[in-house]
């Protein structure tokens, strides 16, 4: 007879029928990548299916399947066929979801914008759902939904793209039990191969100089990848000028000309699908101040700018990590991307709706006052007059441009910019050293593009100024979680 009572047996044999699901019963080591058209306005939003794909390895955890942060404006899920399981699921947000907060789409202007989602690859018939998160609640509903069979023909197992290069940066293993990065080099010519080579390796001396990415280089593989452009450089719309490159990158993305993506999604991910990758960089050819990252759907920065290093670590806090951007004197094209009165999901800003409880009030020494004071109006009044004069030099040179004004006038305009640039930023760092709780914890307002209702944890962040700075103590703590996600 069992030393054990029959009711500690039922319970064992319970608990196993609800184990978790494990990788090898129900995925292959591929990928699985669905491309699908994303098409709405401001309150609409369809998914219709493009082609599906059957890929390389697949470059995520294998015992980490379900994404908890609870971060991202949608969710990719995937079930059994009967949607009773959940099998795997990653947040992100999307071009189409920026989109949705513009003042074009508010007027019930409809685009379409091509987008992928990578799963690992089924061994049987799934549902994989799209879920879209609510702008008020913040509650996910379901907008799409497929039960994918991975046998059916129409699954494409097309060669992949000839004529791409891949560059082993930083490998470091297994990429089950790695942060694995591509960075797509785009508006490379044949001719500039050496070039890239060039710019990767300053990309990996770059990205490990910070914490916590310097601490954890063992935890990262790192592979570029190059298929050469036609032209080099990318499109610049205001300025009159456009090159054929690889993927499609340009300046002016929704109407914001520092907003450096592309729209030619299948480009990118045809030429990325040559290596595994968690998180993806596309590494642009060009000297003029630019970049933009989105969560778990990629990231750009510009090769040449004398801001190269805070534009890739800034953007990849975004696409890596989840960070929202912590500054607020700058124009953008949003319309209201954090409504009022609603906490965000992102790790590093919050709406203070409990002060008592600030969600990272376990890094708060006890007596900080929340919120906490800071020198605001003078630092608004400083950064707002440089944020004036920026406008109108971008402006100038603009028009400069598209009018063919002499080389060397133009080059004396861009200096000129770039030297402001400097100096502000200087200035900037100087004025926020010198606060009385510079390095302090607390809750700070002004965040996300909002001078009020929004609050950052500490005086200075690499998400709230330019320069060479550490992440807030928030931010750097919401890095090291996701780290930890992918290398379990």
């Amino acid at each position: 007879m069992s030393r054990y009572p029959v009711f500690l047996i039922s319970m064992v044999v319970t608990l196993g029928l609800f184990a978790a699901p494990t990788f090898d019963e129900h995925f292959l080591d591929e990928t699985m990548r669905i491309d699908y058209f994303h098409i709405g306005d401001s309150q609409e939003e369809i998914v219709t299916v493009d082609r599906i794909y059957r890929q390389g390895t697949w470059a995520g955890s294998v015992t980490q399947l379900e994404d908890t942060f609870d971060n991202g404006r949608y969710y990719v899920k995937v079930y059994d066929e009967a949607g009773t399981t959940l099998l795997y699921s990653r947040g992100f947000d999307s071009y189409f979801g920026e989109y949705q907060t513009t003042e074009e789409a508010g007027k019930g202007i409809k685009r379409t914008y091509h987008e992928s989602a990578l799963i690992p690859f089924p061994r049987h018939k799934v549902l994989v759902t799209l879920e879209s998160r609510e702008t008020k609640t913040k509650i996910l509903h379901r907008i799409f939904q497929s039960v994918i069979d991975p046998d059916a023909y129409t699954v494409n197992r097309d060669p992949l793209l000839d004529g791409v290069t891949v560059f082993p940066v930083h490998v470091s293993g297994d990429p089950h039990v790695k942060v694995d990065i591509a960075v797509v080099a785009e508006g490379y010519t044949a001719g500039e191969a050496a070039k890239v080579k060039k710019d990767l390796d300053r990309f990996r001396e770059t990205l490990f100089s910070m914490e916590p990415y310097k601490s954890q280089t063992k935890d990262f593989n790192i592979l570029g990848v190059f298929f050469p452009s036609a032209q080099s450089g990318c499109d610049e719309p205001s300025y009159g000028s456009y090159r054929a490159t690889a993927v499609g990158t340009t300046f002016d993305s929704l109407g914001s000309e520092r907003y450096l993506l592309t729209e030619d999604n299948r480009a990118l991910r045809d030429i990325a699908a040559h290596v595994p990758y968690d998180t993806l960089f596309i590494m642009v050819n060009s000297d003029r101040y630019g970049g933009g990252g989105i969560y778990n759907f990629y990231c750009t920065f510009t090769s040449d700018n004398q801001w190269f290093p805070y534009l890739l670590l800034h953007e990849f806090g975004h696409s890596f990590s989840g960070l929202a951007d912590e500054y607020y004197t700058s124009s953008t094209a949003y319309n209201e991307f954090y409504p009022k009165g609603v906490e965000p999901t992102e790790p590093n800003i919050t709406a203070l709706l409990d002060p008592a409880h600030v969600k990272w009030s376990h890094l708060v020494k006890p007596g900080t006052p929340i919120p906490t004071p800071w020198e605001k109006t003078e630092f608004d009044a400083m950064d707002t007059a440089y944020q004036k004069i920026r406008q109108e030099i971008n402006e100038t040179l603009a028009r400069m441009k598209r009018e063919g004004a002499p080389e060397g006038e133009i080059q004396a305009v861009k200096e000129k910019s770039e030297r402001l640039s400097r100096e502000n930023a200087e200035k900037a760092d100087q004025f926020l050293a010198s606060s009385k709780y510079v390095g302090v914890v607390g809750a700070y307002e002004g965040a996300g593009y909002s001078s009020e209702g929004l609050y950052r944890s500490e005086i200075d962040c690499l998400m709230f100024t330019k320069g060479a700075k550490p992440f807030c103590a928030a931010c750097e703590e919401a890095v090291r979680r996701v780290i930890a996600h992918y290398t379990k």
